[in-house]
């Protein structure tokens, strides 16, 4: 099967990323329908993963957004800070250039969703902006997909992301007639 890159053309190129390995599978079922990796902090990122995406920035040839997703507690607002720091100091060596984007979990989804909230641990004495916590897994899976397929279409250009999907049928329409040794029935489409 062939597929064609689904960011070719886009303004942006993105990149998901989530605090938790759990949430992997299904945010690569999400961003595979627009070309887009998903890749997993697993708590405090090393040094080697931040140079990765760096690269990988450099690489697209043009400004990254990384849309991230992590628990509303001490942790994940300082593991969300040192991603940000370290990577965009990376990306800058390189010559490339990344954002990030907090997606989920945000004190407005903790309200607007009820989800369920737990005090801050007091052992973690690292400053925090909330006064409860909440896990990002907390996010039931259908608003979750909600929140991050919204997400990436705000930094899509639907038009382009049509043409470059038509352009992969076309592709895989080929191959068959190909592998077949003629034209399948009904193509090219009439109107």
């Amino acid at each position: 099967m062939t597929t064609v890159d689904c960011q070719d053309g886009q303004p942006l190129r993105l990149e998901l990323w989530c605090e938790t390995a759990g949430m992997v599978p299904q945010l690569v079922r999400i961003g595979a329908d627009f070309g887009i990796a998903c890749f997993s902090g697993g708590g405090f990122d090393g040094l080697a993963g931040k140079h990765d995406a760096a690269v990988r920035a450099m690489a697209g040839n043009r400004k990254t957004r990384v849309l991230h997703l992590g628990d509303y507690d001490q942790s994940g607002e300082h593991m969300f800070s040192a991603l940000v720091e370290d990577v965009i100091a990376s990306a800058e060596a390189t010559g490339a250039e990344v954002e990030f984007e907090r997606v989920a979990v945000t004190s407005e989804q903790i309200a607007t969703y009820n989800l369920p909230t737990a005090p801050p641990k007091a052992t973690d004495r690292r400053s925090f902006s909330g006064t409860t916590t909440t896990q990002a897994e907390a996010l039931p899976p259908d608003i979750l997909a909600s929140i991050v397929r919204e997400a990436i279409e705000a930094h899509r250009d639907p038009a382009v992301h049509r043409r470059t999907l038509a352009r992969e049928e076309a592709e895989r329409r080929t191959i068959r007639e190909r592998l077949n040794g003629r034209p399948e029935p009904g193509w090219p489409p009439t109107e």
